[in-house]
Order: C-alpha cells, then structure tokens, then sequence
C-alpha cells in the first residue's frame, strides 16, 4: 500500500488539540479508505515525551533529529510553547531542513512562529491565532500575516488559526489529497457537520463583540439580535434607548467599533448566513426572518459581508445527509 508520510512537530507545551485534531482527523480518513493512507509519525526533541500546555504527558514516536525525507506534509504545531520553539535553533533547523524535504508544510496556530523563524513564511501570507498574530507580526516585518482567516494557503505552505481550526486545515488538506466525498465522510464521523472554508473569519461577530461595557449599547445589543426582523433603524433605535442619534452612534462606533445600521446590517446577514447553512427555507423567507425588506437587500449586504452573493453561497454548499451544509464564501470581523 502506498503512503504519504506525515510528520507532525511538537515540543514542551506544545498544544494537545493542535496536535490531535490533526492526527485523529487523518487517522479517521485511513479508517474511510483514504488511498493513498497517511503515516503519522509525532516527532520531539531527542524523541523524548513532552508536556504539553494542560500537563498532560505524550509520547513521541521519532527524534525530530532523526526524521527523514521525502515527507508529503510536515506540520508543526502550537501552544504556549510556541516562543521557546521558536528561539531553539534545534528545533528551527530540523523544521527548515524537513519542509525541504516535504511536498508542503504547515502550521496549526502559533506553529507559525516556528515556521517564520525558519524563514519558511517569508514573503508568504500567513495566519496564526488572532490573539498572537500582532506579535508575531512585529517579530516577523517579511511576513505578511492576517488573523482574520481560519487558515491560508499560499502556495505548498499552509498556516491556520487558533486550536480547532486544525480540523478545518486538515479537512482541507484530505479533501485536496482524496476528494470531497472523503473529506464528508470524515467530517461526519467526528461529528463535526459544518467544514469551514479558509477565508471563513476566526470569529463571527457575536463572539468577537463580546459582552459591550457600556451598560445602554449592551442593551442595545441585545434588542437587535433579538428583534433582527422588527425596524432596527438608527432613529428606531435611538428613540427606543432614549438617547439621540448621535449619541448612540458615538457610544457604537466607541465601544463596538461600528455604527449602529453597520452592526445591524452585519448581524442580519450572519443569521441569514446560518439559515442558509442549516435550513432549506426560501430565500424570501430567509430575508423576511433576516430583517431584509427584499431578497435583493439581502443579496446586497451578503455580498458585502461575504463576498459572494447568498444563491452561490448555498449552492456550493455540500450537504452532509441531515440538511446541514458547507460553508463557502469570505467573512470579516469589521
């Protein structure tokens, strides 16, 4: 039987989900018939077991010294090790000596800052977890990253966001090895029945928003996206919180970072976004439960939210079996 060899990375507090939601989603792809099968090898420093962030202990299968190519994939992972990774120049040269030997290479979170201390990220575009990508950015002036996507290709190198993204990039890399078909059966034996595109944002904007300081706006808030479909109007808004126009627009644009008609206008098209991922409702009735006068409204701030209209956004969607689809299209936290 014919394999593609993969070498994942690791080290002291390296993170265990990083590492295991790659593993395991490649493993379930053997278990699915994926042919070529892939090879996990777990390589660390000297071989030896390392601890990852939780405290948990885990065993390596191979010395990083020891690795040899040809590999299909390296991928080096994160976790609040990252930084001591990145400056042990053990570590970094066996990094930049296998993705010569590899047909790709990636990262799962903070991996990025390995692979930029080998050098292996510059002149790229690149992600790595929101909360880490402005230093590393600072660190790394030669590579230009973006924390907003769940995880980026640029050419044979692959980095993604924070943790759990390591599935989405995993999903990703069998569906290009083997076929959406696989990548389906996959996602749905880990029951994970949304496969998020790259370009999808880390955050959605409800979680991104969190809990608003400003006792009013929070209430503000929480009237929107609970009455998306009532008049949610700037003046409707205003009247209803018992304060000016401008005043509350002062408060958004100071405590959210956008207008009120801006965050509305957002909210809507990220439920009509959910709708149309885990429903078969009419496009007018998704507009109508949305807030959106008409479907061409609709189609207008989905565009612009997404970059891609809602008709192609569910027609390039994949169902799963239970009416549950894939997500396509681009995303922001703006």
């Amino acid at each position: 039987m014919i394999e593609r060899r993969i070498a994942v990375i690791g080290y002291d507090a390296a993170e265990l989900l990083d590492i295991a939601c790659v593993t395991t989603t490649l493993e379930s792809a053997n278990w699915h018939g994926a042919d070529p099968s892939y090879l996990l090898r777990l390589a660390t420093p000297g071989g030896r077991p390392i601890t990852c962030g939780t405290g948990l202990t885990l065993q390596a299968q191979e010395a990083l010294e020891r690795v040899a190519g040809p590999l299909d994939t390296l991928i080096v992972s994160g976790g609040m090790g990252h930084e001591a990774a990145a400056g042990n120049r053990l570590i970094v040269a066996h990094v930049r000596r296998l993705a010569r030997e590899s047909r790709r290479v990636a990262s799962v979170c903070t991996g990025a800052d390995i692979l930029a201390a080998a050098g292996l990220l510059d002149g790229r575009r690149a992600t790595t977890h929101w909360q880490s990508a402005h230093e590393i950015a600072a660190r790394y002036p030669k590579v230009d990253i973006d924390p907003g996507p769940i995880f980026i290709r640029d050419g044979d190198t692959y980095t993604s966001a924070g943790i759990t993204s390591a599935l989405d990039l995993t999903l990703a890399l069998i569906e290009e090895d083997h076929g959406a078909e696989l990548a389906r059966r996959v996602a749905r034996s880990l029951v994970t029945y949304l496969q998020r595109p790259g370009n999808q944002a880390q955050m959605s904007m409800f979680t991104a928003v969190g809990s608003p300081e400003n006792g009013l706006v929070k209430q503000v808030v929480e009237h929107i996206t609970g009455h998306l479909d009532t008049d949610l109007t700037t003046a409707t808004l205003a009247s209803g919180a018992g304060v000016s126009e401008r005043h509350l627009t002062r408060l958004f644009l100071r405590h959210l970072g956008r207008t009120p008609g801006r965050f509305v206008r957002q909210a809507r098209a990220e439920a009509a976004a959910h709708l149309l991922v885990s429903t078969s409702l009419p496009m007018a009735r998704v507009a109508a439960r949305c807030g959106f006068g008409t479907t061409e409204t609709l189609r207008q701030a989905f565009a612009d939210r997404y970059g891609i209209p809602p008709s192609r956004y569910r027609a390039t969607a994949t169902s799963t079996g239970q009416d549950h689809l894939k997500v396509a299209g681009r995303s922001s936290t703006q």
